[in-house]
């Protein structure tokens, strides 16, 4: 869709900023930190004729992050983007990033600012009545694309019990949390590999638990498992050499992007090769406009596109239109633990048919939060 097309333009006369938190039962482990609760922070806009989109806001960590993020959202965001005409969601993405680039470095927090600068293609998208990912698409199918997703969040505890019963829902792909360990690990991968089967793809996520050696270790020790790829081995910001030489000097593919931000950022890792699979999370940078940029540009290079999410109902939603609408193979993630905020916070809830998520034809993202049903989880925020 060209950027200079009228139907693109668009004025916010309201953003409205909501704080929920459920419990987390079991809690999600991390070789970083644990998640004892499952927070999500939604953002809608309203138009003036009075449609209405919606947004979420990646606020996993810290601990007190939603709360903080929505106060953020409404002292700074609300000010710059109410009551302002606007030409498209990339145009309103980059003066908003460029209003916020000294507020980054004078308070320390670009990424809570890259957070809560949001993409707004589903007020558009709603407004015209077609399905996000055919409204955003410049290769649309006739028909609503059925998208491949993975059961992620597998903890370390007793992962393969989770692990049988989502494969009895019809998951067919699987990716466990490891950096607890090498013997710990090891037995993990055992054990599911016992309960998938060994045809069925397995991918680990390591949450940057580890130094250049122990990640070489890790994953030449993990080759006998098969597995898809290996997740963040190393931090995010370890230098470039580094990610080269494990690349080239142990045998799995290796993915990240959840923690970069901004298309020279993602220009570069792309450009290096040291990247099979790019993995950007349009609640923690770009939004859709972003994002849709780093996967068409993955796809160009022959890399694997498989947007992260691990929240509520209305960023994984978003995350399927955005795969749906680059096309190309690969997976989106859908996090495995018991989390109300991703059912109740997209109504109707996906289903699920042999390990993919068939998209509909509904305006926008073609779902609802239930604010009636979620409001025994709705926080309230001073200021917002």
């Amino acid at each position: 869709m060209s950027q200079t097309d009228h139907s693109l333009a668009f004025e916010v006369q309201r953003l409205d900023v909501f704080v929920f938190r459920a419990p987390a039962d079991p809690p999600v482990q991390t070789s970083f930190g644990t998640m004892r609760d499952r927070p999500a922070v939604l953002l809608r806009v309203t138009d003036a004729a009075g449609c209405a989109g919606w947004g979420e806001v990646w606020c996993n960590f810290p601990v007190v992050g939603a709360e903080h993020r929505a106060r953020m959202a409404a002292y700074y965001l609300r000010p710059l983007l109410e009551r302002k005409r606007w030409d498209s969601p990339a145009d309103c993405f980059r003066a908003l990033s460029e209003a916020f680039a000294v507020l980054a470095i004078q308070c320390g927090e670009p990424g809570t600012l890259h957070q809560i600068v949001v993409a707004l293609w589903d007020l558009l998208a709603r407004r015209a009545g077609q399905p996000l990912w055919r409204f955003i698409s410049d290769r649309a199918p006739d028909t609503p694309p059925a998208i491949p997703v993975y059961a992620s969040g597998l903890n370390p505890t007793e992962p393969e019990q989770l692990a049988a019963q989502k494969l009895a829902e019809g998951y067919r792909a699987f990716k466990l949390k490891v950096g607890f360990g090498a013997a710990r690990d090891d037995a993990n991968l055992r054990a599911m590999r016992a309960v998938i089967g060994e045809e069925t793809p397995f991918m680990v996520d390591a949450n940057q638990a580890w130094t250049l050696d122990e990640a070489l270790a890790a994953g030449r020790a993990m080759q006998a498992y098969g597995l898809g790829w290996l997740e963040e081995p190393l931090r995010a910001d370890a230098p470039l050499a580094d990610w080269r030489r494990l690349a080239q000097e142990q045998p799995l593919p290796l993915a990240g992007g959840e923690n970069l931000a901004g298309l020279p950022q993602f220009d570069t890792v792309i450009d290096s090769g040291v990247l099979s699979v790019l993995q950007p999370d349009l609640g923690k940078w770009g939004g859709i406009t972003g994002c849709l940029q780093v996967g068409r540009a993955a796809l160009a290079r022959g890399r694997l596109f498989c947007p992260h999410w691990l929240g509520g109902g209305i960023g994984l939603t978003a995350s399927l239109h955005l795969k749906a609408a680059v096309g190309g193979p690969g997976y989106v993630e859908v996090d495995a633990n018991p989390n109300p905020l991703r059912e109740l916070l997209a109504q109707p809830a996906f289903t699920l048919q042999d390990g993919a998520v068939v998209l509909g034809e509904a305006p926008g993202l073609g779902v609802e939060p239930d604010l009636l049903a979620t409001r025994e989880y709705l926080v309230r925020v001073a200021g917002v």
